[in-house]
């Protein structure tokens, strides 16, 4: 990674030195990670594992661990009493739970599963359609929502509850228009929080690499968007830290679907984005909770029905 690049992108980001001194330094010195997990049984008067003091904002059902735990190899994981995810996912993933009564929803970049388990455990919705376009991530998807619970509900409750779909966006928004009370992008980025976890991501601050996916990020969102029911929300959410595919994201839809609206997430108050005056929300490296992460949420104001979805139409599509 270039430190010229990576000065030339903190400069955009931040005109308060210190703060982009700090932003830098978890690159040059990357932070410790807190292993995490979100249960998928209820949790245990006694964890196996030493457990942090909990984040305000932080949903029961989540746990952050000390240093050094591996609750990835611990048995409880194999049967899917839990599942291991950065923190950074579950504060994308909060604005959920201010939500009620979700009968239906939809996590269009599912894999590999994180997003979905937690919405299955919050909301408990009537149908939650997990879908992945990659092959690959769509066995890993998979997989977690046969270990983590899903695999103990029987085999009728699958096939009407949950389902795992392969389907391009565009395929999505053209079958299952206005179906979803609530849609989930966990959108394909540039990933420049994985550099944190000490991995390549080569050209992730170029800006090439910023506008082809801040161009996909917009064909996803827009075909997401339709997905959306009248009154219904579209949680977006990155791990990567650029303007072009963060808040630039939410201006385009916003401009581009105006029946959209910004909802404000009182509990991450704390956390809003300084970069606009939208209700956008980011979570820093620097700031000690993981490797960082950007989520915002959004309603449809317009007033309708919902489409009704049929069990023939998801019995033709249904992977798991």
């Amino acid at each position: 990674m270039s430190s010229k690049l990576l000065k030339q992108f903190s400069d955009r980001l931040w005109s308060d030195p210190p703060l982009r001194d700090r932003f830098i330094q978890a690159f040059d010195q990357p932070p410790p990670l807190h292993p995490c997990i979100l249960w998928c049984e209820d949790p245990p008067s006694e964890r196996p594992f030493t457990v942090e003091p909990p984040q305000p904002w932080q949903p029961e059902r989540v746990d952050r661990l000390s240093l050094g735990a591996q609750p990835g190899k611990h048995s409880a994981h194999d049967r899917g009493a839990y599942y291991c995810l950065d923190f950074s996912s579950v504060f994308a993933a909060s604005p959920l739970l201010q939500l009620s009564d979700i009968k239906t929803a939809i996590d269009v970049c599912a894999a590999p599963g994180g997003k979905s388990l937690f919405t299955w455990h919050n909301l408990q919705p009537d149908l939650l359609l997990c879908n992945e376009v990659v092959g690959k991530r769509l066995g890993t998807l998979m997989a977690n929502l046969r270990r983590c619970q899903v695999a103990n509900l029987s085999e009728q409750q699958v096939r009407t509850s949950i389902i795992a779909t392969q389907l391009d966006p565009q395929l999505l928004a053209q079958d299952f228009s206005q179906a979803f009370q609530l849609v989930l992008v966990d959108a394909p980025c540039s990933g420049q929080s994985l550099l944190l976890k000490q991995k390549k991501v080569p050209g992730c601050f170029h800006k090439v690499t910023l506008n082809r996916n801040a161009n996909r990020q917009k064909r996803i969102i827009g075909n997401a968007a339709q997905l959306v029911a009248p009154q219904g929300y579209l949680l977006y959410m990155t791990c990567t830290y650029s303007l072009e595919e963060n808040e630039q994201i939410c201006q385009w839809l916003l401009k581009k679907y105006p029946h959209f609206q910004s909802v404000p997430v009182p509990h991450l108050l704390d956390y809003q984005s300084h970069l606009t005056h939208l209700p956008c929300y980011r979570l820093w490296p620097h700031q000690g909770l993981g490797a960082g992460a950007f989520t915002a949420l959004f309603q449809n104001q317009n007033l309708g029905e919902i489409t009704a979805i049929s069990r023939e139409d998801l019995a033709a599509i249904n992977r798991l």
